[in-house]
């Protein structure tokens, strides 16, 4: 016989009748009256009550009269509330705000839940006040499927010669790929020259306005969303993607990227010494980065060659080196050979419902 669990307190005249059922049902095949009621979630105790004709066929609990709790509130008692939250001087502040001003002026009318209580059965819990109801901004997700479809750029500080002064490294990330499709260092943080790397960068990809729509996914820094940046974008055909305010992992890509860049061991730690300096060793960096780093979240192979294309052929010369080795010597492969490849959608800020954990950075 199958388990038949109660799921709540009360038991329905249907449910009762099928219970019962079921119990004798089980009694007459040789089954223990006590064993049947435990299968089916009840004890044997009420399965006889239930069968008892002096016991009404329905539960009766839902009509019983139950005396009112004396710490009830009255009538008066919530029209008194009422009228105190809509008063003009309380009329745009929640209860949490007039509890506390009430108590200063030696009134105690009912609880703070209370006034929330009679507020929502008087259909008055609603937004007060004249500024506008606090919105929650959902995650843009956005999907690279091929290079040159989501970037994502920022801007971050590299100490100079001197406590204080900084120069600022401009980066521009593709996030399928993860290389570096534009970069400069400046001594100003700046919209122009935001602007201007970001032409430079659209140029040297050959993307055109009759290019696939490309997502440019920033945060909410001052040259992200300047006059001449938004200008740019919309002159270029590019899609603007901007961070939730306050949200510190909503670019997680070019953050990434800034922290494999000053990880790496000839990070000058104390400073550099001029703005040339600087520039020289980001070259450095990114000559490496592009053409040297075999960066684990696209299968170990260079971003260059991600963003290139070749990548793929690359991956698959692996697995043929693999399976050659494992042919020459097979009691040294416990199982299969590794697996030699690359994802093939990217995702950013990926909702929780239908894409993994993005863990999937440098």
């Amino acid at each position: 016989m199958g388990s038949l669990r109660r799921r709540g307190r009360l038991t329905s005249t249907s449910d009762r009748e099928i219970i019962i059922q079921l119990v004798e049902e089980a009694v007459a095949s040789g089954a223990r009256q006590s064993k049947a009621c435990h299968e089916l979630g009840i004890s044997a105790r009420t399965f006889q009550r239930w069968t008892s004709p002096n016991e009404p066929d329905e539960d009766q609990r839902p009509l019983a009269v139950r005396p009112e709790p004396k710490n009830k509130l009255s009538e008066k008692e919530r029209e008194s509330i009422l009228k105190t939250v809509n008063q003009p001087e309380y009329a745009d502040r929640p209860p949490s705000q007039i509890i506390p001003d009430l108590a200063d002026k030696g009134i105690y009318i009912a609880s703070e839940s209370t006034f929330y209580r009679v507020m929502h059965a008087a259909n008055q819990i609603k937004h007060r006040g004249r500024s506008e109801r606090p919105s929650k901004r959902t995650i843009t997700s956005y999907v690279a499927t091929a290079p040159n479809q989501v970037w994502t750029w920022d801007i971050t500080y590299l100490s100079g010669p001197i406590k204080g002064l900084y120069y600022y490294l401009y980066l521009i990330l593709d996030i399928f790929s993860r290389d570096i499709v534009g970069w400069e260092v400046w001594e100003d943080e700046s919209a122009e020259h935001a602007s201007h790397l970001i032409r430079k960068a659209v140029l040297a990809q050959g993307i055109s306005r009759n290019h696939e729509p490309l997502i440019l996914h920033s945060d909410n820094g001052s040259p992200m969303k300047g006059a001449t940046m938004l200008h740019t974008l919309y002159e270029l055909g590019i899609t603007p993607s901007r961070s939730r305010p306050r949200v510190s992992n909503d670019n997680p890509y070019s953050e990434s990227m800034f922290r494999t860049c000053k990880y790496r061991p000839d990070y000058p730690v104390n400073g550099f010494s001029s703005l040339e300096s600087s520039r020289e060793w980001c070259l450095s960096f990114v000559r490496w980065y592009r053409f040297e780093y075999h960066h684990s979240k696209i299968g170990f192979v260079t971003p260059h060659q991600a963003h290139t294309g070749i990548s793929d052929k690359i991956l698959e010369n692996r697995k043929r080196v693999y399976e050659l080795a494992k042919q020459r010597n097979p009691l040294r492969w416990s199982r299969s050979i590794r697996t030699w490849s690359s994802p093939k959608e990217v995702w950013l800020n990926p909702e929780k419902d239908f894409e993994q954990d993005l863990r999937q950075l440098s």
